[in-house]
C-alpha cells in the first residue's frame, strides 16, 4: 500500500495532505542506517507484532559491513548498499539512493542513524514522508553534537524529537517530542543512552500514528485527524 498524498485545492505549496490508509492496510517502510541499527531493531520488533500498521520492506545503507545490515538479514528483510564512493558526485549518489529506495514503493522512509544528508531529489520524491530522529528538543541543539551541546549549555531538560526531514539540518516539521531530564551526574554517554531509550519508543509510536491516521503538513506544523 502506498499512501496517497496531495496538495489540497486552494492551498499553497507549503501544505501537503496525506490521506488515511484503507482499513486493514499496512504501510511500507524503508529504513536507512549507517551503524548499529538499534532504531531499526525497535522497528523490526514492533512491526512483527499483530495489528501493527506498518512493516519494514527494506533496509538501505551507505556503507558495507554494518550491524544494521546484519539485523536486516537476520530478520529476512531485503537490504542494499549505495556507497557515495561508487558515484561520480553527491548528486549522482542521491539519484541512485532515490531509485534504490523508490523500487520498494515505500509509504515512509525512516532515517535511523543514517549519517548522510539526503539530497533534493530524494526529498522531492518522498515529500513529507522521510522521518528522522534527533537527540534534543528541536529547534534547540540541532546538528551532530546535540547531547554535548545540551550539557554544555547547562539546560535541565533535553529530549528526543521525531520530525520530517527537509533540506535543512534538523529543521523539518516536528511530529513528536518527549523530554528527558538531565541529572546532575550525567555525562554525554549516560545522557545519550537515556535519550536513545526514549527515541526508540517514540519512533515506533510515531510510525504507528503516521501509518494509521490522516495528517497534514502545513509549513512546520503537523496535524493529525
Amino acid at each position: 500500500m502506498q499512501r496517497p498524498w496531495r496538495v489540497p485545492a486552494g492551498t499553497g505549496p507549503a501544505e501537503v495532505q496525506h490521506d488515511a490508509p484503507e482499513e486493514g492496510s499496512v504501510a511500507r517502510l524503508v529504513v536507512l542506517a549507517s551503524g548499529s541499527g538499534t532504531l531499526l531493531q525497535a522497528l523490526l520488533e514492533s512491526t512483527r507484532e499483530a495489528g501493527f500498521p506498518a512493516r519494514v520492506v527494506a533496509v538501505g545503507a551507505d556503507r558495507d559491513g554494518i550491524a544494521a545490515l546484519q539485523r536486516a538479514a537476520d530478520a529476512e528483510v531485503d537490504h542494499f548498499v549505495v556507497r557515495l564512493a561508487d558515484h561520480g558526485d553527491r548528486a549522482a549518489w542521491d539519484r541512485a539512493l532515490t531509485e534504490a529506495v523508490a523500487a520498494y514503493e515505500p509509504d515512509f522512509v525512516v532515517s535511523a542513524g543514517f549519517l548522510k544528508i539526503l539530497g533534493p531529489e530524494f526529498l522531492a520524491r518522498f515529500p513529507s514522508r522521510v522521518i528522522n530522529t534527533h537527540p534534543a528538543l528541536l529547534p534547540a541543539f540541532p546538528g551532530m553534537h546535540a547531547v554535548s551541546d545540551a550539557l554544555a549549555a547547562g539546560v535541565k531538560v533535553t529530549g528526543s524529537t521525531v520530525h520530517f526531514a527537509d533540506a535543512g539540518v534538523d529543521t523539518g516539521p516536528i511530529i513528536a517530542q518527549e523530554p528527558v531530564t538531565i541529572e546532575p551526574e550525567d555525562d554525554e554517554a549516560s545522557l545519550h543512552e537515556r535519550i536513545k531509550a526514549v527515541e526508540r519508543r517514540l519512533l515506533v509510536d510515531v510510525v504507528a500514528k503516521l501509518a494509521h491516521y490522516r495528517y497534514t503538513v502545513t509549513g512546520r506544523k503537523v496535524s493529525f485527524w
